[in-house]
Protein backbone atom coordinates (compact mmCIF):
# COMPACT_ATOMS: atom_id res chain seq x y z
CA UNK A 1 0.00 0.00 0.00
CA UNK A 2 1.41 3.71 -0.69
CA UNK A 3 1.26 6.38 1.74
CA UNK A 4 0.22 9.53 0.80
CA UNK A 5 2.27 11.13 -1.51
CA UNK A 6 4.83 8.40 -2.20
CA UNK A 7 5.89 7.82 -5.85
CA UNK A 8 4.43 4.77 -7.61
CA UNK A 9 6.48 2.12 -8.05
CA UNK A 10 5.82 1.63 -11.56
CA UNK A 11 4.74 4.14 -14.53
CA UNK A 12 1.80 4.98 -15.06
CA UNK A 13 -0.18 2.71 -18.03
CA UNK A 14 0.54 5.49 -20.61
CA UNK A 15 3.70 6.36 -19.67
CA UNK A 16 6.81 6.32 -21.93
CA UNK A 17 8.65 7.12 -25.26
CA UNK A 18 7.95 6.40 -29.06
CA UNK A 19 10.14 7.28 -31.86
CA UNK A 20 9.52 6.40 -36.16
CA UNK A 21 11.04 7.82 -38.60
CA UNK A 22 9.66 9.31 -42.14
CA UNK A 23 11.04 10.42 -45.24
CA UNK A 24 11.61 14.38 -44.77
CA UNK A 25 8.73 14.46 -47.84
CA UNK A 26 5.37 16.73 -47.72
CA UNK A 27 3.49 13.43 -46.99
CA UNK A 28 5.15 13.21 -43.84
CA UNK A 29 4.05 16.02 -42.11
CA UNK A 30 -0.08 15.02 -41.96
CA UNK A 31 1.31 11.62 -41.25
CA UNK A 32 3.55 12.60 -38.29
CA UNK A 33 0.27 14.35 -36.42
CA UNK A 34 -1.67 11.65 -36.95
CA UNK A 35 0.54 9.26 -35.64
CA UNK A 36 1.12 11.69 -32.38
CA UNK A 37 -2.47 11.87 -32.28
CA UNK A 38 -3.06 8.11 -32.67
CA UNK A 39 -0.51 7.23 -30.20
CA UNK A 40 -2.17 9.76 -27.68
CA UNK A 41 -5.53 8.17 -27.90
CA UNK A 42 -4.41 4.87 -28.16
CA UNK A 43 -1.94 5.08 -24.88
CA UNK A 44 -5.08 6.63 -22.92
CA UNK A 45 -3.31 10.23 -21.65
CA UNK A 46 -5.18 11.95 -20.10
CA UNK A 47 -4.69 15.10 -22.06
CA UNK A 48 -6.50 18.22 -22.37
CA UNK A 49 -7.96 18.88 -26.04
CA UNK A 50 -6.54 22.21 -26.34
CA UNK A 51 -3.01 20.84 -25.21
CA UNK A 52 -3.49 18.36 -28.18
CA UNK A 53 -4.43 20.39 -30.90
CA UNK A 54 -1.21 22.75 -29.92
CA UNK A 55 0.81 19.87 -29.97
CA UNK A 56 -0.36 18.60 -33.12
CA UNK A 57 0.51 21.92 -34.39
CA UNK A 58 3.73 22.07 -33.30
CA UNK A 59 4.24 18.69 -34.96
CA UNK A 60 3.31 19.97 -38.04
CA UNK A 61 5.82 23.09 -37.89
CA UNK A 62 8.71 21.20 -37.10
CA UNK A 63 8.24 18.21 -39.26
CA UNK A 64 7.54 21.02 -41.86
CA UNK A 65 10.69 22.83 -41.11
CA UNK A 66 12.82 19.94 -41.52
CA UNK A 67 10.93 19.25 -45.09
CA UNK A 68 11.06 22.66 -46.34
CA UNK A 69 15.37 23.34 -45.04
CA UNK A 70 16.93 19.99 -43.97
CA UNK A 71 16.17 17.60 -46.80
CA UNK A 72 18.97 18.02 -48.74
CA UNK A 73 21.41 16.78 -45.50
CA UNK A 74 18.61 14.43 -43.81
CA UNK A 75 16.69 12.34 -46.52
CA UNK A 76 14.76 11.43 -42.99
CA UNK A 77 12.95 12.81 -39.89
CA UNK A 78 12.56 11.31 -36.62
CA UNK A 79 9.93 12.10 -34.33
CA UNK A 80 9.99 10.74 -30.94
CA UNK A 81 7.19 11.34 -28.37
CA UNK A 82 7.86 10.99 -24.43
CA UNK A 83 5.06 10.83 -22.10
CA UNK A 84 5.49 11.33 -18.50
CA UNK A 85 3.28 11.30 -15.56
CA UNK A 86 2.36 14.83 -16.25
CA UNK A 87 3.72 16.12 -19.65
CA UNK A 88 4.36 15.54 -23.23
CA UNK A 89 7.15 16.10 -25.23
CA UNK A 90 7.57 15.79 -28.88
CA UNK A 91 11.03 16.06 -30.95
CA UNK A 92 12.20 16.34 -34.16
CA UNK A 93 15.56 15.03 -35.65
CA UNK A 94 17.68 16.04 -38.77
CA UNK A 95 21.01 15.78 -39.71
CA UNK A 96 21.24 19.37 -40.65
CA UNK A 97 23.70 21.61 -38.60
CA UNK A 98 21.60 24.65 -38.52
CA UNK A 99 20.36 26.10 -35.49
CA UNK A 100 17.15 28.10 -36.52
CA UNK A 101 16.10 30.88 -34.75
CA UNK A 102 12.34 31.80 -34.36
CA UNK A 103 11.46 34.77 -36.59
CA UNK A 104 9.74 38.01 -35.43
CA UNK A 105 6.41 39.33 -37.07
CA UNK A 106 6.86 41.05 -40.61
CA UNK A 107 3.43 40.95 -42.41
CA UNK A 108 5.71 40.93 -45.70
CA UNK A 109 6.66 37.51 -45.08
CA UNK A 110 4.71 34.63 -46.02
CA UNK A 111 6.27 32.22 -44.41
CA UNK A 112 8.82 31.77 -41.27
CA UNK A 113 6.68 32.39 -38.73
CA UNK A 114 7.13 28.61 -37.90
CA UNK A 115 9.20 28.11 -34.99
CA UNK A 116 7.59 31.80 -33.34
CA UNK A 117 4.40 30.18 -33.66
CA UNK A 118 5.81 26.54 -31.71
CA UNK A 119 7.16 28.92 -29.08
CA UNK A 120 3.96 30.89 -28.59
CA UNK A 121 1.95 27.27 -28.69
CA UNK A 122 4.62 25.95 -25.72
CA UNK A 123 5.16 29.22 -23.89
CA UNK A 124 0.90 29.78 -23.29
CA UNK A 125 0.55 26.35 -22.40
CA UNK A 126 3.21 26.76 -19.86
CA UNK A 127 5.41 24.44 -21.38
CA UNK A 128 9.25 24.79 -22.44
CA UNK A 129 10.84 24.33 -25.61
CA UNK A 130 14.86 24.42 -27.09
CA UNK A 131 16.89 23.19 -29.75
CA UNK A 132 19.45 20.82 -29.24
CA UNK A 133 22.52 19.88 -31.32
CA UNK A 134 23.39 16.40 -31.62
CA UNK A 135 26.56 13.79 -31.62
CA UNK A 136 26.64 13.10 -35.25
CA UNK A 137 26.35 17.14 -36.08
CA UNK A 138 22.40 17.19 -36.27
CA UNK A 139 19.73 19.01 -34.32
CA UNK A 140 16.92 18.16 -32.10
CA UNK A 141 13.93 20.67 -31.99
CA UNK A 142 11.32 19.58 -28.62
CA UNK A 143 8.58 21.05 -27.15
CA UNK A 144 7.32 19.65 -23.69
CA UNK A 145 3.73 20.74 -22.72
CA UNK A 146 2.01 19.74 -19.74
CA UNK A 147 -1.38 17.36 -20.24
CA UNK A 148 -3.03 19.92 -18.67
CA UNK A 149 -2.74 23.97 -19.23
CA UNK A 150 -1.56 25.89 -16.73
CA UNK A 151 -2.59 29.62 -16.05
CA UNK A 152 0.22 31.40 -16.66
CA UNK A 153 2.98 31.27 -19.57
CA UNK A 154 6.21 28.97 -19.16
CA UNK A 155 9.90 29.49 -20.05
CA UNK A 156 9.56 28.94 -24.59
CA UNK A 157 13.42 29.41 -25.85
CA UNK A 158 13.05 28.77 -28.89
Amino acid sequence: MESRGSVPARPLSYEGVWRFTAPALDVSVPQARHAVRDLLARQGVPVADDVVQGLLLIVSELVTNTVRHAALLSPEVAVEVAIGEHWVRVSVEDNHPYRPKALETDSAQTGGRGLLLVREITREAGGTCDVEHTANGGKIIWAELPLMPQLQGGAAAL
